[in-house]
């Protein structure tokens, strides 16, 4: 600890008489502020800077930040480097947008370019983004949708990591990027993600640790679901999304990498490399790298698979609406607003049934995979048929939770004729 040198009495009248004069000032300027700003709502005075910050999106401060760099890409082609210091020098010369950073959240999701070769399958794409952007309304966060190739040899399953260090680069704002692969569908409208679970991690995808860091005679390229994570918008994500796009179409060992991963995956069924075997190939053979940011959650339906769901939505609607019949609270009705709280309300009386995220509660989400809703060619151990039923089911199931604050529910689950609910509904007088 440093050591305080007394100063001179003179000194002393002298500072204190400055800092009753500096006091009075301060208090004046501070005054004055406060009525400027309260006239200015747009406005926010910075002392000790003669800048003034706009508190919103109407006005970009003329300081120079990470995007008059001329040489900085938006391409994966080259990587990013000192993203940690860029991001915070951005959000310096922006404190409005710095003020709760750390909670926001960019949904992501996105399509390809081309018309559906399914004859159902831009409907299909249409209802699918519609569940998206009800979920990100109810619970405040941005979303983007894409549907363009940012790199034209990353399509696919691939085309993904393009678009997430993009968004990172446009969203310096955003502290996670929340993947959805297009045919993941939210059923259950009122979740909210545990964030605070994740506040030492910079990565969260659905998966089992022993398979993906162990069992390296037996591994399985299933061990964790790359169609729906968080990313923490960070240099070390930067990282990561350089190592793994360099497995990716683009590069000149794509066939090589391929041939390894098969290799490793015995039960990966083609033999080019997709994003999902390579996270896995990265995560297992860098473990020391990587395994201490990525958290694999298991606690809960970050992504279900939709064949464990089939057939038992109707059954989850009819345990949430016996809740309600015996719960007045609950039946209220209520501003759309205020949905989290009617679901945050909720959680006792499943927890009272004993109902967990894989017995009698709504999956958080559930993931289409291996239909391919858009170009029909779903996976040929499937019932193409049983795909687009499901799927509408699904997407049913979570429209009658957003329809319901507008005054209405699907006739059924099969249905898109919907019908007024009425007053106090679900409940039935049996007298």
């Amino acid at each position: 600890m440093a050591k305080v040198t007394p100063q001179k009495k003179a000194c002393s009248c002298v500072s204190d008489g400055f800092l009753s004069l500096g006091s009075v000032l301060i208090a004046v300027l501070l005054l004055w502020s406060l009525l400027y700003t309260t006239q200015n709502s747009h406005t926010i005075i910075l002392f000790g800077s003669n800048s003034k910050v706009d508190s919103n999106i109407a006005h970009d401060p003329p300081e120079k930040t990470f995007y008059d760099d001329r040489d900085l890409s938006y391409s994966i082609e080259k990587p990013m480097k000192n993203w940690n210091e860029k991001r915070k020098q951005w959000l310096q010369v922006h404190p409005s947008f710095a003020a709760g950073a750390q909670d926001r959240i960019l949904l992501l999701t996105g399509s390809q370019p081309s018309v559906c070769k399914n004859r159902i399958g831009d409907h299909l794409l249409l209802r699918l983004f519609k569940n998206k952007v009800d979920y990100a309304r109810l619970h405040g966060y941005d979303i983007f949708y894409n549907n363009a190739y940012l790199h034209p040899k990353m399509d696919s399953y691939w085309a993904k990591i393009p678009i997430m260090r993009a968004s990172m680069m446009a969203h310096p704002e955003v502290e996670w990027i929340w993947w959805m692969d297009l045919d993941a569908v939210f059923t259950d409208m009122e979740f909210k993600l545990p964030m605070e679970r994740y506040k030492n991690h910079n990565l969260v995808v659905h998966g089992w640790p022993n398979m993906v860091y162990e069992d390296k005679d037996n591994k399985s390229w299933t061990g964790l679901n790359a169609g729906v994570f968080l990313i923490r918008n960070c240099q070390w994500s930067m990282d990561l999304m350089d190592a793994w796009s360099k497995i990716g179409p683009w590069t000149p060992n794509f066939e090589k990498w391929g041939q390894i991963l098969k290799s490793m995956f015995k039960d990966k069924p083609f033999p080019l490399p997709d994003d999902q075997s390579a996270l896995i190939y990265l995560l297992f053979t860098e473990r020391e790298k990587w395994e201490v940011k990525v958290y694999l959650e298991g606690e809960y339906n970050l992504e279900a698979y939709w064949k464990g769901v089939e057939g038992k939505l109707e059954n989850i609607s009819e345990v949430y609406r016996e809740i309600e019949e015996g719960t007045t609270s609950l039946r209220r009705r209520h501003a759309e607003k205020l949905s989290y709280w009617y679901g945050a309300s909720r959680e006792k009386y499943l927890k009272e049934k004993g109902l967990n995220p894989w017995n009698g509660r709504r999956p958080f989400t559930t993931h289409f995979t291996g239909c391919q809703p858009c170009n029909g060619e779903h996976n040929p151990s499937y019932d193409g048929n049983a795909c687009w039923r499901e799927m509408e089911r699904a997407l049913n199931f979570a429209d009658n939770q957003v329809l319901r604050n507008y005054g209405f529910v699907h006739k059924d689950l099969l249905s898109s004729s919907v019908y007024p609910v009425p007053f106090d509904y679900p409940w039935i007088d049996s007298s």
